[in-house]
């Protein structure tokens, strides 16, 4: 299997693995089904003993569900693991309620999550998004606090502004800035990852197959209970003008002798020394596939095609990533 490199998590930071193992698909999410339990947490621990000990989760993945798996999952082996937890979205069953990022509230979280996970400490804390319900300066400030307490080791941000990011980094420096990033959903490459790039915030690339849209299987039109169908990307004439542009992936995957989803794997990894592709997994039979990516390397003519037909805004519709 391929040799994981390694990556600095924000200037000076700890050295994890360029490659995250994302676990929010070993758990029930949107009503889907219940996965493998035995599988997944065989699935984190394969991906530990080959070089990848960046580890994802959120505390609200199946309602702590997921936390509980990683937690099997690193059980006699904390120190293998670098783990990464998303905290503050509300829900009541698989209904969003909002998000709540007093506080209180995150001190609340952090300590069902240590129980969950097992662990006295989580290596990377982060508020899932934020939505101007609480000033930035009290939701990174206690997460400040929890680093002085020993509880977490380094904050890290998710889905937010370039502004929101430069304040943020202002009260504490932030290490790692988690967002959606992949050939088909650029947006960020304009303002939020130049911000990044200036600040050394580390950027953890998640969404790399653009919900499936780049792994070359979709077919139009979606199966009518997809979930995908609220989202105009996969809607009609849209959906079918962007799988035309997949071809073109589909057809240099071929002619390089892989899958159109490693390549939009290896995209996403090319775009800097800074950026980490986060590739959900949930099946020990994904990761030689998903590790082999990170080894494949882009002519200069090949890039100048896949930037070309992927240009930002090239794909029609948009998704919760545009919101």
């Amino acid at each position: 299997m391929t040799t994981i490199p390694k990556i600095s998590l924000g200037a000076n930071g700890p050295q994890v693995s360029k490659l995250g193992l994302g676990c929010m698909r070993m758990s029930p999410v949107w009503g889907s089904q219940h996965p493998d339990e035995a599988e997944s947490v065989a699935t984190i621990q394969a991906a530990l003993d080959n070089g990848i000990n960046f580890v994802n989760t959120g505390d609200f993945y199946g309602a702590g569900h997921n936390e509980l798996l990683v937690g099997k999952a690193i059980k006699g082996r904390r120190s293998d693991a670098f783990i990464s937890v998303k905290f503050g979205a509300i829900f009541y069953g698989s209904q969003w309620l909002g998000l709540d990022l007093r506080p209180i509230a995150i001190k609340n979280f952090i300590n069902y999550s240590l129980t969950r996970l097992g662990t006295d400490y989580i290596d990377l804390y982060q508020p899932c998004r934020m939505d101007n319900s609480v000033p930035v300066e009290d939701i990174i400030g206690t997460i400040a606090d929890l680093i002085k307490e020993g509880k977490v080791r380094h904050l890290g941000v998710s889905e937010i502004t370039a502004a929101q990011l430069r304040k943020a980094h202002s009260v504490y420096p932030v290490s790692a800035l988690e967002i959606g990033y992949s050939l088909a959903d650029r947006q960020i490459e304009s303002e939020l990852l130049p911000t990044a790039k200036e600040l050394g915030i580390s950027v953890v690339a998640f969404a790399n197959t653009a919900e499936g849209l780049l792994t070359g299987d979709m077919k139009a039109p979606l199966a009518a209970n997809s979930h995908l169908n609220h989202f105009s990307r996969f809607q009609g004439d849209n959906l079918v003008k962007n799988l035309e542009k997949v071809e073109v992936l589909k057809q240099m995957a071929n002619d390089k002798g892989y899958t159109p989803t490693q390549l939009a794997i290896a995209w996403v990894n090319a775009q800097g020394a800074h950026i980490m592709p986060l590739v959900s997994m949930s099946r020990r039979s994904r990761l030689p596939e998903n590790t082999a990516a990170m080894s494949i390397t882009f002519s200069n003519d090949e890039m100048n095609t896949l930037n070309t037909v992927f240009a930002p805004g090239a794909i029609l519709g948009g998704t919760y990533l545009q919101r």
